[in-house]
């Protein structure tokens, strides 16, 4: 990843609503949430949830399709591993320091279900 792509994640996601959008999506897994319930689940309207995904669709954290009427909206899973990795390569000169992301952040738990 380069520090201009991590830092366009890092921005979108250095707002309240994008971060709790984000973070619901990440629970909702690789099928995702339509728009609807994002918004609602949120407690925003529609016009509002539009322009949040959009930044975070800029920065590739979240992508969407459409089934029938509706557009889903899932965590691009590999993005979020990619922003990962780049945050702590090399943490600790390669040490064991991040005992937290390690018991629940594991490579293959990102990664269960697949990428968005």
């Amino acid at each position: 990843m380069k520090i201009t792509d991590a830092t366009q994640a890092l921005a979108a996601l250095a707002q309240e609503t994008r971060l709790a959008i984000f973070r619901l999506l990440v629970e909702a897994g690789p099928e995702g949430m339509n728009a609807g319930a994002i918004a609602e689940a949120i407690g925003i309207p529609a016009a509002t949830l539009s322009f949040h995904i959009a930044q975070l669709a800029r920065a590739g954290l979240v992508t969407s399709r459409q089934e029938s009427r509706f557009i889903f909206y899932s965590t691009n899973f590999t993005a979020m591993d990619d922003l990962i990795a780049f945050l702590t390569d090399n943490c600790c000169q390669g040490g064991q320091c991040l005992p937290k992301t390690q018991k629940v952040a594991t490579t293959a738990k990102r990664r269960a279900g697949g990428a968005a």
